[in-house]
């Protein structure tokens, strides 16, 4: 299995950054062949300036993502939610990256689209401070649906499967070693 990791936290000591490495070994461990990227060591400027009315020239570190995605047949995002959405930095580097013709090909005179990146499956590992149960009976965790249904399925990604963690802000050393385990295994499963 080719695995690309995408850490979407932009703190590199978060908890989100341990569970990526924590799946990272899972992975390794059962002899995929693992990628990874994090996000806020990559130079690229997150705002789509024209829409897609013109496609900004991409910089070299997307680039260099478009091609890690194209190898990998598994992506593994990792981010927290807040305000109930990815951090600004990982939406940005989606806004850029999967692009029409590239993760997506409108066609000609119709409402209808090509899914680009078919042939993939996807992760999902999400952290949040509110309880997941929260999220999904309160506002039906429109993180995991702009991701899983908006963006992924939408390119042709698919399963997407998900891992939500709850309730980060107060869970002690046991419970984010349960987490980390979790994730870990999660690893382990995927490839």
């Amino acid at each position: 299995m080719r695995t690309l990791i995408i850490l979407g936290h932009p703190d590199k000591k978060s908890f989100c950054s341990a569970l990526a490495d924590a799946y990272e070994a899972g992975a390794k461990e059962k002899g995929g062949d693992v990628q990874r990227i994090n996000l806020i060591d990559l130079k690229f400027d997150p705002i789509l300036r024209n829409g897609y009315r013109r496609i900004q020239e991409l910089e070299p570190d997307l680039i260099e993502a478009q091609r890690l995605i194209k190898w990998a047949n598994h992506l593994v995002f990792v981010f927290p939610v807040w305000w109930s959405a990815p951090p600004a930095l990982m939406k940005g580097f989606i806004d850029r990256v999967f692009l029409p013709g590239f993760a997506f090909k409108y066609r000609e005179n119709s409402s209808m689209w090509d899914k680009c990146l078919r042939g993939r499956s996807s992760r999902l590992i999400i952290t949040s401070d509110a309880p997941v149960a929260w999220l999904y009976l309160a506002y039906f965790h429109p993180a995991v649906n702009m991701m899983k249904k908006a963006i992924l399925e939408f390119c042709g990604i698919s399963p997407v499967s998900i891992t939500s963690f709850g309730s980060i802000k107060n869970a002690n050393e046991n419970k984010r070693k349960v987490l980390l385990d979790k994730s870990y295994r999660d690893g382990l499963q995927d490839n």
